[in-house]
């Protein structure tokens, strides 16, 4: 079964960055939002991004708000944020399969990977 997810973890402090701001969109014709989601204690998301029911083959972005992350933990970041927002994209090939893209995040780079 097709599905999509994602996790953050925040490298600054080595723990699982728990209310950072994620939207999903659908680049196949013209960018068109999908989810506008949050990640819970564990730095994921309480439902995958897209499954069976919508998951297909296409372009997609996935728009992590990293900026607001950090200032709501306190950290200092220059204005304006180097890592603001941190826009990913991908391509579904295979619609049977679990795409998973995690974020490993600190305020000045990131990572990012095709998980399983």
């Amino acid at each position: 079964m097709g599905r999509l997810t994602t996790h953050v973890l925040d490298t600054t402090s080595g723990r699982p960055a728990s209310g950072v701001r994620i939207e999903l969109f659908d680049l196949s014709q013209e960018r068109e939002p999908l989810v506008d989601t949050v990640t819970n204690h564990d730095g994921r998301c309480d439902a995958p991004l897209m499954d069976q029911d919508v998951f297909r083959v296409g372009r997609y972005e996935l728009v992590f708000h990293a900026g607001d992350y950090f200032r709501a933990q306190g950290i200092e970041i220059p204005d304006p944020a180097f890592l603001d927002e941190v826009m990913i994209r991908f391509g579904i090939a295979e619609p049977g399969s679990h795409y998973h893209v995690p974020l490993l995040l600190s305020p000045y780079g990131y990572s990012t990977y095709r998980g399983s």
